[in-house]
């Protein structure tokens, strides 16, 4: 294992697509470097400052806390990886 391998995280979701069955969300966190998001296999893409991913993550929380309940398949824990 390298030294890029030990420090890089995978955070990994599927979320209910209403035509492909499940769209994966994918963050990679690497020590150093931007953290890295991909959304429906990698089709949408972009890297984040962490000063970027917390704005994103306050604004996201709020427009999708005034949608509704959050659905039961959000409510498991996720375990970083390291691939």
């Amino acid at each position: 294992m390298t030294v890029t391998e030990a420090i890089r995280r995978f955070y990994r979701l599927r979320a209910p697509h209403p035509t492909a069955g499940s769209s994966a969300v994918t963050v990679r966190v690497t020590e150093g470097e931007d953290l890295y998001v991909a959304v429906g296999a990698g089709r949408r893409r972009m890297y984040l400052t962490p000063d970027e991913a917390w704005a994103l993550w306050r604004c996201l929380s709020e427009a999708v806390a005034s949608t509704g309940t959050p659905p039961d398949w959000i409510r498991v824990p996720i375990t970083p990886k390291a691939r």
